[in-house]
């Protein structure tokens, strides 16, 4: 992998230079996302529409849309050497981000009950940035990321893990409480209760973005925190649509929730 990546950059400062400009250009891709979502909700699940492209099996579509954020840093990491990958503060992120992405894409697609198809078109835009945000990702922190040797004990990085970890299991739960709805043979929607969606609509949402915020701060790089950001601007985009559309079905829909910020917004 290293031999192949090499034949690409003529050194390691021009391949650091292109992945600082990925995440440059993941800021302006938040940027452009955050007016269009102004618009238009991200056309999966309650939302899909024929008019985004023909329709993909939902576990399908999960489990190859998601694959490449787990499969693409893996193999970086055994085709390629590095002694950055070694430290322990560079594991640790690398372990953070794998973690997720093993879980989204082997385990969460094939527990889905049921679920709406998913467009093509959200489908192949949601495969191509997780290609493209794994590489970034995994190449910067496994080859150019470098932090003080006491890093792993920095109240910055501490905090981040703490989040990410606080983040990933309100995710998990969140998830299990929307999976068990509904129960054998029933249909439609109902009012998702307990954990985190006491407090937000969107508990599943502000998992992931308290994930990928805690991720950022433990990682103190544009690549970590382009990712944050653009998590925030979609799933946030997600929570605010799904705050709406239960206040306009359910009459008896908690009026003190927030979206997906609790007790703000």
């Amino acid at each position: 992998m290293d031999s192949i990546l090499s034949a690409l950059f003529s050194s390691p400062e021009e391949e650091q230079h292109v992945l600082d400009w990925m995440a440059y250009s993941m800021l302006l891709m938040a940027a452009y996302t955050f007016i269009s979502l102004l618009f238009v909700n991200v056309p999966y699940g309650r939302y899909s529409s024929s008019a985004y492209g023909f329709p993909v099996n939902a576990k399908l579509a999960w489990f190859v849309q998601e694959l490449p954020a787990f499969l693409l840093p893996v193999c970086l990491l055994v085709w390629a050497s590095s002694a950055r990958s070694s430290h322990l503060a560079n594991q640790m992120l690398i372990a953070m981000f794998i973690c997720h992405y093993a879980q989204r894409s082997l385990i969460y697609p094939f527990l889905i009950r049921g679920g709406k198809p998913t467009p093509f078109l959200s489908f192949f835009l949601a495969f191509v940035f997780c290609l493209y945000n794994g590489f970034m990702q995994i190449r910067y922190l496994s080859h150019y990321a470098e932090y003080p040797a006491d890093w792993a004990t920095h109240p910055f990085f501490v905090a981040g893990c703490v989040l990410w970890l606080f983040g990933w299991l309100t995710n998990l739960h969140s998830d299990h409480i929307l999976r068990n709805l509904r129960g054998p043979g029933e249909t439609g929607y109902k009012i998702p209760r307990g954990g985190m969606f006491k407090y937000v609509s969107g508990a599943n949402f502000f998992g992931e973005i308290t994930e990928w915020v805690g991720f950022a701060l433990a990682g103190q790089s544009v690549h970590s925190a382009a990712f944050a950001v653009f998590t925030v601007v979609v799933l946030s985009s997600r929570a605010f649509a799904h705050h709406k559309w239960y206040l306009a079905k359910f009459e008896d829909y908690p009026k003190d929730r927030k979206a997906f910020i609790p007790f703000l917004i």
